[in-house]
């Protein structure tokens, strides 16, 4: 009987230290994004936020009792390396769940692997493509780029613009955002009347923009990119001579983009997330706390300044862990469930409630329409 006793004893041990185990096992988060090459400065702040967090996090406790473990690559700017490094993140590292694809192109290079998989995945890029049509495992947290065309739009209506330039990129987000601009110009009255493109890595776009000076009757140009080729356009604009007033999408909202343009980007307005100007915000608005919270973390441990790329990746973790403690699971399944149920989430880019047929849960009103003077962001009115 005593051995018995002690048999038992020792299996029960056994199980709790299992269980124990079991408890300790890491959330992995997967996360593949565009840390060098061209779209470095989106990739970079979203890399630092996500690093941040997931020690912040874990600090406190992890999600569940267990710790976060951040399994991450970087994809060079490159969509083809995203593919490979996604089907290594859910086939060898096993990862429960993935948030990244810094481009729209990386994305749409992921996403048939994590629907194959049925991995709960959250991109960082802009294109409507990435959640039109809605892909069961497939979410994102950035604004699209037809929400910024209209955004756009609605402000040039506002200032009797209708007659405009477009200089669009060459990359899965330009594309993209081309096709969106052309398809919603009409509903807000705008005209295209000159169409240009450039490639992602261009230093120059002074024949593009010297066609668009020539062409009758423009009255405002709008750049449909990211990265460092907005930035260039910008100063070409300037050094052409080109008075008209200048737009951009929502690619560029970052302070990188203010030291690359320098002085050219003076008057430049563009569509936002809050966070760009989380200082200037009134003091009942409910995204103040949010964006100034992560404004302040961000700057303390980095010493630079935030972009609205970082505040994508914010989002897309907080949403994550809001999923898996509103599921109490970290079973693929049900955190893919609870993430479509996301209600009245107040993020970086705005107030998030998805559904079956929404898998971003934004609205135009998440958008701030913003206006550079003397070289900082500041809300246009």
């Amino acid at each position: 009987m005593q051995q018995l006793t002690r048999t038992t004893l020792l299996g029960l041990a056994l199980s709790l230290t299992a269980l124990n185990t079991q408890a300790a096992d890491p959330i992995k988060v997967g996360s593949v994004l565009s840390v060098t090459g061209p779209a470095a400065f989106l990739g970079d702040p979203e890399l630092k936020t996500l690093q941040l967090y997931v020690d912040e996090l874990n600090k406190k406790g992890g999600v569940l009792g267990r710790p976060l473990q951040l399994v991450h690559y970087d994809d060079g700017s490159d969509a083809n390396k995203a593919n490979g490094f996604a089907k290594r993140l859910i086939e060898d590292d096993k990862v429960d769940v993935m948030i990244g694809g810094t481009t729209t192109g990386a994305t749409m290079s992921m996403a048939p692997l994590v629907e194959r998989a049925g991995v709960p995945f959250i991109s960082l890029a802009g294109a409507v493509v990435i959640v039109e049509p809605v892909k069961k495992w497939v979410f994102k947290t950035p604004h699209t780029d037809r929400m910024a065309a209209e955004k756009v739009f609605e402000d040039m209506k506002k200032r009797g613009i209708s007659k405009v330039a477009l200089l669009a990129e060459t990359s899965g987000f330009g594309q993209s955002g081309k096709k969106e601009t052309e398809g919603v110009a009409g509903k807000y009255g705008i005209t295209l009347v000159a169409s240009e493109t450039y490639g992602p890595k261009d230093t120059d776009m002074s024949p593009q923009l010297t066609k668009i000076k020539n062409t009758p009757g423009v009255q405002a140009v709008f750049i449909f990119g990211l990265g460092q080729g907005p930035a260039i356009a910008t100063k070409n604009v300037k050094q052409l001579g080109i008075s008209l007033p200048l737009y951009h999408a929502h690619g560029v909202a970052s302070e990188e983009f203010l030291k690359l343009a320098g002085p050219a980007a003076e008057g430049v307005r563009l569509p936002a997330a809050a966070l760009l100007v989380a200082d200037k915000l009134d003091s009942k608005d409910p995204q103040k706390p949010v964006v100034t919270g992560y404004a302040k973390t961000f700057q303390d441990k980095w010493k630079t300044e935030v972009s609205s790329f970082g505040g994508h990746a914010y989002d897309g973790l907080m949403l994550t862990v809001d999923a898996i403690k509103r599921a109490n699971s970290v079973d693929k399944a049900k955190v893919r469930d609870a993430l479509e149920a996301t209600k009245g989430y107040i993020g970086t880019s705005g107030k998030v409630t998805m559904s079956a047929s929404d898998h971003m849960g934004l609205d135009l009103s998440a958008f701030r329409m913003l206006e550079v003077k003397s070289g900082d962001w500041t809300l246009s009115h």
